[in-house]
């Protein structure tokens, strides 16, 4: 169906999609044919790019976060949640978090966290679409959940048993008993929305919540779940799996303002940092993630790395205190007992030390040269050497000058004849038989030998 990029002008239906009921389920086997891997079509359209005037993040650490990880404590989960805070720093970048509510042990977490009185960010709920689910978190005080409305014919005909008609009828009811319960707003999740059926299911749907938002003036937000990570974030791919058409349509054709629509994003394919920014890039003011990238299978988006994304594209971070995101990384690792991949972005142990001498030459002669940002200054962490028989002299002095944090002008340099020494007795190790890297106390060893007086410090 070929489609006029017109300019976006609010809540306007263009026209009026009619839900197909007589042709469903439609599973859509020429992209996924299960057999083989899926397929993506493209269609040489380009929608335009359209950056809201205000984005932001929220977290599902402790909801779906959670769901595929031994559970957290009660007292990690109000940690976590403080440092979430802490890390937000009142910017209101992340602007909220969602939690379960079905246990006693939910309902306790909730309550503690809701009891440190945060700003940021703000504490939501998540339900089924049952009429039962839908009063908990009312009850608690909670102003904005999150229902579960499956959207794909995959999920309404073979997981809940329904027709359209009945899946439409159910959510829909207890969108309206949520307006009738005092609701701020509730989120609208549409799990597996890229491999649903975007023009005969999705669009009419949603254009029904437009109308229900209205008439009673309860904010409705859609979640684009992509449940699988089936999206990909190439303009030029057709719906249901291009996120850039997906989100130009729920603006132009369903007619969801840009605050309205938020981005879920899970990584099986290897493109959760690429779909949630096309997301922002193309329309939705907001992205959902969780700490790490926790989540179902491959995970979700890491939220401390979108958090870069972010200052990408608005060029600024507020008064967001990143050094938070070093402390978060220490939490999980001695508190929690989590072993963080050491090349992950910010995170890992290795994301910003080098191995190869001719970059330590470089970090030498001037960081700028073979770092990303003065991570330092931003998160904490100096840029770093691992050494092997790879290294070089450079790689040696520059693992010195670091480690025992010595002054510019006492730095050693490669040519240092004591730096020498020591590189060639690492690669007498290394003819010898190591294998690995040398570690710190190695080190520590070959400086107690050649230049004591820095130990003796």
């Amino acid at each position: 169906m070929q489609k006029k990029w017109e300019k976006f002008q609010g809540t306007k239906f263009y026209r009026d999609y009619k839900t197909d009921y007589d042709n469903a389920p439609n599973y859509m086997k020429e992209l996924f044919p299960f057999s083989e891997p899926p397929i993506i079509e493209f269609d040489g359209l380009i929608p335009p790019q359209h950056i809201p005037d205000e984005i932001w993040l929220t977290d599902t650490t402790f909801r779906d976060g959670q769901q595929a990880r031994n559970p957290y404590t009660i007292k990690q989960v109000v940690d976590l949640f403080t440092l979430l805070h802490k890390l937000d720093n009142g910017s209101g970048i992340i602007k909220k978090t969602e939690f379960f509510l079905y246990t006693k042990k939910d309902r306790e977490i909730v309550e503690k966290c809701q009891s440190l009185n945060f700003d940021y960010p703000i504490i939501t709920g998540w339900v089924r679409a049952h009429h039962k689910d839908i009063e908990l978190p009312i009850k608690m005080g909670i102003k904005e959940t999150g229902i579960l409305t499956s959207i794909s014919d995959y999920h309404i005909y073979k997981k809940l048993g329904m027709t359209r008609k009945e899946a439409e009828d159910l959510y829909l009811d207890v969108v309206r008993r949520a307006v009738e319960l005092g609701y701020e707003e509730i989120r609208c999740h549409l799990e597996d929305v890229t491999k649903s059926d975007i023009f005969g299911f999705v669009i009419p749907f949603i254009q029904k919540l437009m109308r229900i938002h209205e008439e009673t003036g309860m904010r409705i937000t859609i979640r684009l779940s992509d449940t699988l990570g089936y999206g990909v974030p190439f303009p030029t791919a057709s719906v249901p799996r291009g996120i850039p058409k997906l989100v130009y349509y729920l603006r132009q054709e369903a007619g969801v303002p840009s605050e309205f629509l938020e981005m879920h994003m899970h990584n099986d394919f290897g493109v959760v940092i690429a779909n949630s920014v096309a997301g922002w890039l193309y329309g939705a003011s907001s992205v959902n993630a969780a700490l790490l990238g926790t989540g179902e299978r491959t995970g979700n988006a890491p939220l401390e790395q979108l958090i870069f994304w972010y200052i990408g594209i608005k060029g600024n971070y507020k008064n967001m205190n990143l050094s938070v995101i070093t402390e978060i990384k220490e939490y999980y690792e001695k508190e929690i007992g989590d072993r963080i991949d050491p090349q992950k972005p910010f995170v890992g142990e290795y994301f910003n030390v080098t191995r190869a001498g001719i970059h330590a030459d470089g970090l030498i002669k001037d960081p700028e040269i073979y770092n990303i940002f003065d991570t330092e200054k931003v998160l904490g962490r100096k840029s770093l050497v691992i050494i092997t028989d790879k290294s070089g002299s450079a790689g040696v002095a520059y693992w010195i000058n670091t480690f025992y944090n010595l002054p510019n002008d006492k730095h050693l340099s490669k040519n240092d004849e004591r730096v020498k020494a020591i590189y060639d007795e690492i690669l007498k190790m290394y003819e010898n038989g190591k294998e690995g890297y040398v570690s710190n106390e190695e080190m520590r060893e070959f400086i107690k030998k050649y230049i004591p007086e820095l130990e003796a410090k």
